[in-house]
């Protein structure tokens, strides 16, 4: 989930970490299906031809998702391109956290470059156990709120949301007052 998202190398890059294995999904194909791995020489040495471990996929190296990949790649290596999803995306976690709480909610949030969490708790939340803690239901009434606003976030408290290069101030003002809105009936 973190490919590309939060830095080009993504957080193994941000955090430092080097992986013994990296999977990504379709963020690699601009969001079309594909998947890919990779990772350390002795364990890539397993993969076939050069060793016993067959791997295939229907969608491997679909052209229109190879297509959606590069050119994806090709716009996250602009300059000024993560900085502007860090941007948007505090914009807009900040602008949702104090929805919730100008409307009386218990809430607290995070956000790294264009990934970011709301959860109807005090906070903070590190872990699962954590989000387990939050008020799952006011998060579901909130989510549907959200949809009859038009606004599509993630479902659930457990899932991350995200920010993309298309969202525009436009896009991060009118989430913010449809979520005054919602949160204010909740």
């Amino acid at each position: 989930m973190t490919g590309f998202r939060i830095a080009y190398g993504g957080a193994q890059e941000k955090f430092g970490v080097t992986p013994d294995l990296t999977t990504l999904g379709k963020i690699i194909g601009g969001g079309l299906p594909v998947g890919a791995y990779g990772g350390r020489s002795d364990i890539m040495a397993m993969i076939a031809p050069a060793g016993p471990v067959y791997q295939a996929g229907t969608l491997s190296g679909n052209p229109l998702a190879m297509t959606a990949g590069i050119k994806t790649l090709e716009i996250l290596q602009q300059p000024g391109v993560y900085d502007q999803l860090d941007t948007m995306t505090k914009k807009l976690s900040a602008g949702l956290l104090q929805a919730a709480r100008d409307t009386g909610h218990t809430v607290c949030g995070n956000s790294l470059s264009a990934m970011f969490g709301l959860f109807f708790a005090e906070g903070p939340v590190h872990n699962y156990t954590d989000a387990k803690g939050s008020d799952l239901q006011k998060f579901s009434r909130f989510h549907r709120g959200m949809l009859e606003q038009g606004v599509y976030l993630a479902p659930s408290q457990f899932e991350a949301g995200f920010t993309s290069l298309a969202h525009t101030e436009a896009d991060i003002d009118k989430t913010i007052e449809a979520a005054k809105t919602v949160l204010s009936t909740l």
